[in-house]
């Protein structure tokens, strides 16, 4: 489901109370821990955190009008979303999450390949997300993603 809402508070607003508690704690969490140079917007309708095009004037292959996308979370149908495109493409870091999240939640991680599904709210580990969001620089990423091109 993409959100039609033209900033980041209209999206917010626009969800259930108990949704938006949620995705206010993640987005504290993601500001507070995300390193200098990336900026939040919506993108692709969901709350993104990107490279803007001041520091990497290319932005996404797919579209060159748009930032270079890093991380998004969105509040789906049936779970809460967090899109981490450095977890995609970088191996250690997704060796690192999946063991974290084996040692500090219990059941099973649902996942694809940089998506993170929480379907069970009360079972989301804010901190593990903070300490995500803060694990790749802008200039990590973006050798990391360029990198991916040049395959």
């Amino acid at each position: 489901m993409q959100s039609k809402a033209a900033n980041v508070e209209s999206y917010i607003n626009d969800l259930s109370e108990e949704r938006k508690n949620i995705i206010n704690e993640l987005r504290k969490l993601i500001l507070k821990n995300l390193p200098k140079g990336f900026a939040e917007e919506m993108s692709y309708g969901m709350i993104g955190y990107c490279v803007p095009h001041s520091i990497y004037p290319n932005g996404y292959h797919c579209d060159p009008k748009q930032p270079l996308p890093f991380l998004s979370m969105a509040s789906q149908k049936n779970f809460i979303a967090l899109y981490h495109m450095g977890i995609y493409m970088n191996p250690a870091l997704m060796d690192w999450f999946t063991a974290e999240y084996a040692n500090r939640v219990k059941g099973k991680l649902d996942m694809g390949k940089s998506c993170i599904r929480f379907k069970k709210m009360d079972q989301i580990p804010f901190d593990l997300i903070g300490e995500l969001a803060s694990k790749m620089t802008v200039k990590e990423w973006i050798d990391c993603y360029e990198k991916s091109l040049k395959r």
